[in-house]
């Protein structure tokens, strides 16, 4: 009997079927893992970009001698929403730039830090509003 006249399939035909298709399914599954993984960081940041927003918006809306420097509260961390953290920095911008007059500017700046996966992220947004007048 000829063993090459013999059709069929031998043993390392199908071992190397079964690597080659199973390198194939474990390069998609890393595909999907990072899409996956890639859109859930970039709606939590926008979330932080959001809460961000809305922080320097409401910010504007005080008056100039209800947004002090002095105000240790903003400094605090503080969760506002169920996993994201927010501090407030005021800086008259006199202390950042020591040519510009006293009590005309002020800088402020709203970080807001999540936790994604095992790593905190943080977003930061700065604003200069002045004193009307």
């Amino acid at each position: 009997m000829n063993i090459r006249s013999e059709k069929g399939y031998t043993g390392i035909d199908i071992a190397v079927s079964v690597i080659v298709i199973f390198i194939f399914v474990s390069m998609i599954a890393m595909l999907s893992y990072n899409f996956n993984s890639t859109s859930m960081e970039i709606e939590y940041r926008a979330k932080a970009l959001d809460i961000a927003v809305n922080e320097i918006e409401t910010m504007k809306t005080k008056s100039w001698q209800d947004i002090t420097t002095e105000d240790t509260s903003y400094r605090e961390i503080k969760e506002v929403q169920e996993g994201y953290y927010r501090t407030i920095i005021v800086q008259d911008y006199h202390d950042i730039d020591s040519s510009k007059t006293a009590q005309v500017l002020k800088k402020i700046t709203v970080r807001i830090e999540y936790k994604f996966r095992k790593n905190m992220k943080k977003v930061e947004l700065s604003t200069i509003i002045t004193r009307e007048g």
